[in-house]
């Protein structure tokens, strides 16, 4: 793994504030996307203070216009073109490393998400005990564009999301603002961004790691937010009608034919948006939230972590590295798929991907069991 600078240091800001620990992402200029050395560094903060009874919660907030704009994977696709597909296979396993540990975090966590979360900034915020939007908020899970997959326990946390929203925002990488997070569970809290300054001078004083007390504390500073009248949130029928098929295939003729008795722009930018997407990586998500609804956020980081290295491999399709190219590199925006069609990635095309790697030297998420001494609310808070 390639050594860090001391310019690095300065990518993530950990400072003792009485008795809160605030860590802010510090890459304003990447939009804080996550590099390597930022995830080791938060897992590393996170682990040294579970057992410091000084530090009673976790501030996790992002310098300039943005939260998190997800992970750096500019350097693991480089790294995976100049063979060093590992490189890659570290980060991510370093990344669902601590998603679990916030999922499973015996301190409250609180995210100030004041700005753009998308990706790997929802992993580092989403698994939080609170979740605190402003007007600013703009939140989506667009890998499926990228030939990726929503990771980082997206498929955990969307799929306790109310009928089949976590399908749509998955599949289609939907925006939303603060007040449909709030809506949707996604967000504890509507904070307006003037206040978040007292806000985190309030939570800073808090003294006690109590959920309740630190509830309390947010919902000083707290507004309720209009949804807008033409928010997806109040589409939630049409989503489950669509959404709640059994393949891609069928939400896709479901939403075609309704497109055909019926001028409705929503409808038409879906269809367009999953028609853009990689049809591997939609089938591939399909599966996961399916089947993360009834496993815990455990299990489906291990399957994301087979899933994300078989894709870093390269064994049965290139689309991620093609969509980094589309979009990241050359921006052309124009990625070509492979398979093309959705008809021609068959069920066990992406059984293979929830399997085992049969690689030298590969070994499955290793995940310490840390149920046992964890309050409640942090087995089920979502």
């Amino acid at each position: 793994m390639a050594s860090h600078t001391n310019l690095d240091d300065d990518q993530l800001l950990v400072e003792r504030k009485l008795s809160a620990r605030v860590l802010t992402l510090n890459r304003p200029k990447q939009l804080n996307a996550l590099s390597y050395y930022m995830v080791s560094r938060l897992l590393e903060s996170f682990q040294g203070d579970e057992g410091n009874s000084d530090i009673k919660l976790i501030v996790v907030k992002g310098n300039g216009r943005a939260f998190c704009a997800g992970g750096d994977v500019a350097a693991v696709v480089r790294a995976a073109r100049d063979g060093d597909w590992r490189y890659g296979a570290k980060f991510f396993g370093n990344e669902y490393k601590m998603n679990y540990l916030m999922a499973t975090y015996s301190k409250p966590q609180v995210s100030i998400l004041n700005g753009i979360v998308m990706g790997g900034g929802a992993g580092v915020s989403i698994h939080g005990r609170f979740r605190v939007v402003t007007e600013n908020t703009v939140f989506a899970m667009p890998e499926t564009a990228l030939g990726l997959f929503p990771d980082v326990g997206a498929a955990y946390f969307l799929s306790r999301l109310a009928g089949f929203f976590g399908e749509y925002v998955g599949l289609t990488g939907a925006r939303l603002d603060g007040a449909e997070m709030l809506a949707c569970g996604l967000a504890t809290h509507f904070v307006p961004s003037p206040k978040l300054s007292l806000l985190e001078e309030s939570l800073c004083k808090v003294g006690t790691s109590d959920p309740t007390a630190v509830s309390a504390i947010i919902n000083t500073y707290s507004e309720q937010p209009f949804l807008k009248e033409d928010s997806v949130f109040n589409r939630m029928n049409a989503i489950n009608k669509f959404f709640s098929r059994k393949t891609v295939e069928e939400i896709l003729s479901s939403l075609e034919m309704e497109a055909e008795s019926k001028t409705d722009n929503w409808i038409s930018a879906t269809l367009q948006t999953l028609k853009k997407a990689s049809p591997t990586s939609l089938k591939i998500f399909l599966r996961l939230i399916r089947e993360c609804r009834l496993l815990g956020v455990g299990q489906c980081l291990v399957y994301e972590y087979r899933i994300v290295c078989h894709i870093l491999k390269g064994h049965y399709s290139k689309d991620f590295f093609e969509g980094c190219r589309a979009i990241l590199i050359d921006k052309d925006r124009n990625p070509k798929w492979e398979p093309s069609k959705l008809e021609l990635v068959s069920d066990r095309d992406v059984d293979r991907y929830f399997s085992k790697l049969d690689v030298k030297g590969w070994e499955d998420l290793e995940l310490p069991k840390r149920f046992n001494n964890l309050p409640a609310y942090a087995i089920s808070k979502l």
